[in-house]
């Protein structure tokens, strides 16, 4: 397995890079003066968050299904497979091409590291751990996962990537580290992709009621994308590979209704509140231990809840047109 160091004008895929994570990973990279090279099918993917990159020489984009082998003629030094739906509805509006995504994508991708002697970066997932018996949850822990249920497409397609990404690193094929995210947010989410942040804010900015799901005291971590993008370089960069899986999040605990307080305050517009039933499988906890990432990346999350929220209020601001929030403040009234 012969693999080059990381430095300045390194070649890097990122599978996903129009995505929300993805975009942020792609211009923090060709800020570091690689090259970068964005492969999305753009099923949930987005070309305006990749507008800004165009201009960038050292930006190419690669419209392509990883589910579909990838061939690029130019040597190649890494690959970050962000790659994935990640939100419930995205990823259970097609469960059998989630499930896909994860397994035979992954592998393909892992493959093209193997034959450029890239380095490989799998974003995990905290679902891999399902619906916890253990908290916080630490790496050694097995998880909790509904092997059939609605969720499954998901957590179990992280689950088998994981085991994909391990078993090429034990028979020396690839160098690939694994990373499970907990819940990433702030600007360039979607606002219609079902996330408990996007949600929120886009519902109190357009003046309805806040929907919360269960007694909203199931509990979340909440990790700024920043913070984010600099843990998954840190663990591509570690040297050596730590040949073990890293949780990166934000250790800071909190229940939905917390989270909606939060919102509320930012954006008084909307004080009602809609409960409606859990969904199946939903997590009841969530929280990282984060000892190993702090231990082997010197890495530990910097922007608390309140700020990193106030920063992804004032992208949604200006994201949405205020004549489409006019509407639905004036539709939300009416239908009081």
């Amino acid at each position: 397995m012969q693999i080059r160091d990381g430095s300045d004008g390194d070649t890097i895929v990122v599978a996903g890079g129009a995505g929300f994570l993805g975009s942020h990973l792609c211009e923090k990279l060709l800020g570091h003066g690689h090259g970068v090279i964005c492969v999305d099918s753009f099923l949930t993917g987005s070309q305006k968050n990749i507008a800004h990159l165009r201009a960038n020489q050292g930006f190419s984009l690669i419209e392509h299904d990883i589910c579909d082998p990838l061939e690029i003629d130019e040597q190649i030094d890494r690959i970050y497979n962000l790659a994935c739906a990640a939100s419930p509805p995205s990823y259970q509006a097609d469960p059998f091409h989630t499930m896909m995504t994860c397994v035979k994508g992954t592998g393909n991708l892992l493959l093209l590291a193997e034959q450029h002697g890239a380095r490989f970066l799998q974003a995990s997932t905290s679902e891999i751990y399902g619906d916890p018996e253990i908290h916080p949850q630490t790496e050694e822990y097995r998880g909790s996962v509904n092997c059939t249920g609605p969720r499954a497409c998901y957590d179990e397609g992280k689950r088998a990537a994981e085991a994909l990404c391990f078993d090429l690193f034990r028979l020396g094929r690839v160098d690939a580290r694994v990373a499970r995210l907990f819940n990433t947010y702030g600007p360039r989410m979607q606002p219609d992709d079902g996330r408990i942040v996007s949600n929120l804010v886009v519902q109190a900015l357009s003046g309805r009621a806040l929907t919360l799901y269960g007694t909203g005291h199931q509990t979340r971590s909440f990790c700024y994308v920043s913070d984010m993008i600099r843990g998954l370089v840190a663990l591509m960069e570690r040297e050596p590979n730590p040949a073990l899986p890293i949780n990166l999040g934000n250790p800071d605990e909190f229940s939905i209704c917390e989270l909606a307080e939060m919102v509320q305050r930012e954006i008084p517009t909307s004080k009602d509140v809609v409960y409606l039933p859990l969904p199946i499988d939903d997590p009841r906890r969530r929280q990282p231990d984060i000892r190993r990432a702090v231990d082997l990346l010197d890495w530990r999350p910097e922007i608390p809840l309140e700020e990193g929220l106030r920063h992804t209020i004032d992208w949604f601001k200006q994201m949405i047109r205020p004549a489409d929030l006019q509407l639905a403040r004036l539709e939300a009234a009416s239908a009081v």
